[in-house]
């Protein structure tokens, strides 16, 4: 390989509280523009910021969570800089002594394990919104709403650790699977509530001097963040192949062009001209007050996925599927606990249960059907008292009415047919009306009982217990 790639990502979170950060305004998302607003967060002469003692909870709850060192002494710094959904004309941030640092999360990517750094995670308060009449690039005019002006943030800044954008998406499903799994953000994307910019540079193999980046805006998905970035490694490449040279700027994504667009030009260092928050007070932490958000720390993804391959036996696979969302992975340990096997559930899950979920695009906790009813019909398919066959239709209804596995099946008559008395006058007649598929299973052909098997099936609705079908086929044939 020619160049090696360099990633670093900085990531936006928006916390789950209900108020915002320096005032009681709140922060209920889609209300009315310009409706969660007061003299605070607009930033009118006069007023007095206090800082909300739940976002600075979550803070260290996500610190903790990221394997990061909580420092006990920190405060805020105001970042001067002047752009239209500022009212303030600075941000209220963390600067050079931010909440949490020196931390990591690991990812996987084509079954090998990488750690990737964070270099720390600090609280800010965000800033308004812009509704541009066009593009970001390209732009009549551009309206502002400040309800968002004020909602606590964490900024998550990982180490120039990740190298491909693979990993670059891993990173960003992992970190977004913490951060719900430690319920201090809904990490919704298309609200806002998740955001991540990218810097990327290139480098010749082998160098350990880091190449010029471009920083990448406008990324609202993981999967555009992935594209985003091949779209730049591919660019910076073909600039460096032609002897030019990268230069430091923003670029925006375009989605609908697949392609990066220059913003401005970065060329040095913006200075923000930071300087201590003199109406807020530093923020001491006590080490007691960590060490007892520590231990609310619920089971995070590593410690879950592992847990379910030692106790259940699942592969890798499925038990990193189940566990990338805290919901789907609460409602896997329902299952089994309802008394259902392990890997039966984990199929169901990942099987029928998603392809419903994701046709109706809705998550896990809308789910129609709950854990205890999706585990009395795997208990049904166990007892032989339906095939797997007539348990899916069986779960569309349940999907469709919420009724339990065992009601549906009295109500439409489709217990299975067990008893041989009633399946081998079909049998014989299956025998008896294809002799060609018997001549060639006689000859060796085992596939040929698969057709008989769906005769007999056919003729009994899918009731036929198939095991039972399959040893009776071949007692006469």
């Amino acid at each position: 390989m020619k160049y090696e790639t360099v990633i670093g990502l900085e990531v936006h979170s928006e916390l789950k509280t209900q108020s915002k950060i320096f005032c009681g305004c709140s922060t209920k998302f889609g209300s009315e523009q310009n409706t969660n607003v007061c003299p605070v967060c607009l930033g009118l002469p006069g007023v007095l910021p206090v800082i909300n003692e739940k976002v600075v909870e979550f803070a260290v709850r996500a610190g903790l969570a990221l394997n990061c060192n909580i420092l006990p002494f920190s405060k805020f710094d105001r970042k001067n800089y002047y752009y239209p959904d500022l009212p303030k004309n600075f941000q209220t941030s963390q600067y050079d002594l931010p909440i949490a640092v020196n931390g990591y999360l690991e990812i996987e990517v084509n079954g090998e394990p990488k750690r990737i750094g964070i270099t720390r995670v600090h609280m800010e308060e965000d800033a308004g919104k812009l509704v541009h009449a066009g593009t970001i690039v390209k732009s009549d005019y551009a309206l502002v709403d400040y309800n968002r002006t004020g909602v606590p943030l964490v900024e998550i800044v990982s180490e120039p650790d990740i190298r491909t954008p693979e990993e670059a998406k891993a990173y960003l499903e992992k970190l977004k699977s913490i951060l719900q799994y430690i319920d201090v953000s809904d990490c919704k994307m298309e609200e806002g509530s998740l955001r991540c910019d990218a810097n990327i540079s290139l480098r010749p193999a082998g160098s350990t001097t880091l190449g010029t980046k471009a920083e990448i805006k406008n990324l609202n998905s993981f999967r555009a963040v992935q594209r985003g970035l091949e779209y730049e490694q591919e660019r910076q490449a073909e600039v460096l192949d032609d002897g030019g040279r990268i230069i430091q700027e923003t670029r925006s994504w375009d989605e609908a062009r697949g392609v990066t667009l220059s913003l401005r030009s970065k060329e040095q260092a913006h200075d923000y001209r930071y300087f201590p928050e003199p109406d807020l007070v530093p923020i001491v932490v006590d080490p007691a007050w960590v060490d007892d958000i520590r231990a609310s720390l619920p089971e995070l993804p590593d410690a879950r996925k592992a847990r379910l391959m030692a106790n259940y036996g699942l592969s890798s696979y499925d038990a990193e599927t189940i566990t990338a969302s805290r919901e789907m992975a609460d409602y896997y340990d329902e299952i089994v606990k309802k008394g259902a096997e392990a890997k039966v559930a984990a199929n169901w899950l990942m099987g029928e249960v998603s392809k419903h979920l994701n046709a109706a695009a809705c998550s896990v906790a809308e789910c129609p059907v709950s854990p205890e009813n999706l585990a009395g019909l795997i208990s049904l398919i166990d007892k032989g008292t339906i095939s797997g066959k007539i348990a899916k239709t069986v779960f569309e209804d349940m999907w469709e009415s919420s009724k339990d596995a065992e009601t549906i099946v009295k109500e439409k008559g489709l217990l299975q047919i067990s008893d041989e008395g009633a399946i081998i006058a079909i049998v014989e007649a299956v025998i008896a009306a294809n002799p060609q598929s018997v001549a060639d299973y006689q000859a060796g052909k085992d596939r040929a009982i698969g057709f008989l098997v769906g005769q007999v099936m056919k003729q009994t609705k899918g009731r036929a217990n198939p095991d039972l079908v399959n040893k009776l086929l071949k007692e006469r044939m």
